[in-house]
């Protein structure tokens, strides 16, 4: 048994495991148990809240929830009906199956990992894109419905109620939650790619929690990129060039806190830190990207990535190169964050007046007013022009809206730097 607190371990394992645990159980149990395996799971990390603060922590938590978690399985499945001879013959082999721990052995064709499997399955073509990504998230993933809300700059309870209709909407049209063979992978390809893509941005800035990098998510998600590249079928450009964006923001997570834990911005931190092993893999899977006709948005995104890791410093920056990149962007996959970026560049070349004077552009910017880094940027700039009243009020409002420590302390920070001029 650990040592360690209870308190101080469930909430990072529960998070880390739940999505494991349910393709786990999905794999041996069938796509149709789906809802089952999130009840069981559930049900485990209960008792484990329950049963260790008292015998302590089991050597291997993991094991202990997925070995809870079968067991709960197979009495539920056990009181599910009545049962005739075929039944229990069945419930005989279902409990020798789950007792094993092993899946049944995919083909050469079929995608091997578990997680990677229930992605595809999550992302049925009759629910809707956004249905799809919520579901591979919070099921697949085991992000909360409001780390979920903060990827799409949408509120908790509009992502519970989303799940909730995904959910009957898959009881309602007895929709075959089947893992789709290998012609079907490729029309799944691109919701899987979104749901990876937003794992590890809540991984690279965690919306919740007390840390700001989740490494564990980041590593996953680099993991499950990697495992499509060595599918022939899902083996395409916009895959390597997700794996570039990914390698090289990765390359920057030990130099985005200093010793202390706090945030640092892209110039005040040590380059001499970067990963430099990362930025080669990530330069790599860049060239890779790049042969035939296909420009994703995780090109230009990965493009933009590489300008910083490629640059000594800030003042080397290739700006120029950067804002062309964010104009690419916003044709093929226009968005107000994007737009809110390519301000930042703007501002970068052209000052902060330039920059505000874009922000002011952006259409559909009130959807960003819940978002702290809209005000934290505009703050930014009303500081470098010397208007330090309205400053402090953008960075106030931003104060409002950060949901971690991390952020509320670089935010209170700024205000003090800002009021000290």
């Amino acid at each position: 048994m650990h040592a360690d607190s209870p308190a101080g371990l469930t909430d990072d394992l529960f998070r880390r495991e739940s999505g494991r645990l349910i393709a786990t159980l999905v794999a041996q149990l069938g796509t149709h148990r789906l809802q089952l395996a999130e009840d069981v799971v559930q049900e485990a990390m209960v008792k484990a809240l329950q049963t260790w603060p008292y015998r302590g922590i089991p050597d291997n938590p993991g094991a202990w929830l997925m070995q809870t978690a079968k067991n709960l399985a197979l009495d539920l499945l056990r009181r599910e009906q009545r049962w005739n001879e075929k039944e229990t013959s069945i419930a005989a082999e279902s409990g020798r199956w789950l007792s094993s721990g092993d899946s049944p052995m995919p083909t050469d064709d079929e995608i091997a990992d578990d997680t990677l499997r229930m992605l595809f399955v999550c992302f049925h073509p009759q629910l809707s894109m956004e249905a799809q990504t919520a579901l591979a998230l919070r099921t697949v993933c085991g992000m909360s419905a409001a780390e979920i809300g903060s990827s799409f700059l949408t509120s908790e309870a509009a992502i519970s109620k989303r799940l909730v209709r995904a959910r009957q909407l898959i009881r309602e049209l007895a929709l075959p939650f089947t893992v789709p063979g290998v012609a079907e992978l490729p029309e799944r390809l691109e919701g899987v790619l979104g749901a990876i893509y937003l794992l590890f941005n809540e991984g690279y800035k965690s919306s919740s929690g007390t840390t700001l990098v989740r490494h564990d998510l980041c590593h996953e998600a680099i993991r499950l990129v990697n495992l499509l590249l060595a599918h022939s079928a899902t083996r395409q450009p916009r895959v390597f060039a997700l794996l570039a964006l990914m390698c090289l923001n990765a390359s920057r997570l030990a130099a985005r806190t200093d010793s202390e834990g706090r945030l640092m911005r892209l110039h005040e931190q040590n380059r001499a830190v970067w990963d430099q092993r990362l930025i080669h893999q990530g330069l790599q899977a860049l060239a890779n990207a790049s042969i035939g006709d296909d420009v994703s948005h995780y090109h230009l995104e990965a493009g933009i990535a590489a300008c910083h890791c490629l640059s000594p410093d800030e003042a080397s920056t290739d700006w120029q190169r950067i804002l062309s990149l964010y104009d690419q962007l916003m044709v093929i996959r226009p968005s107000p964050i994007t737009a809110l970026n390519r301000a930042v560049a703007v501002a970068r070349l052209h000052g902060p007046k330039e920059g505000l004077a874009e922000i002011s552009k952006i259409t559909d910017r009130s959807t960003l007013e819940a978002y702290h880094l809209y005000h934290a940027i505009r703050g930014a700039f009303a500081a470098e022009l010397g208007r330090t009243a309205e400053a402090l009020t953008h960075f106030r409002q931003a104060g409002n809206l950060a949901t971690t420590p991390s952020e509320q302390d670089f935010i209170q920070r700024r205000i003090r730097e800002i009021s000290a001029v």
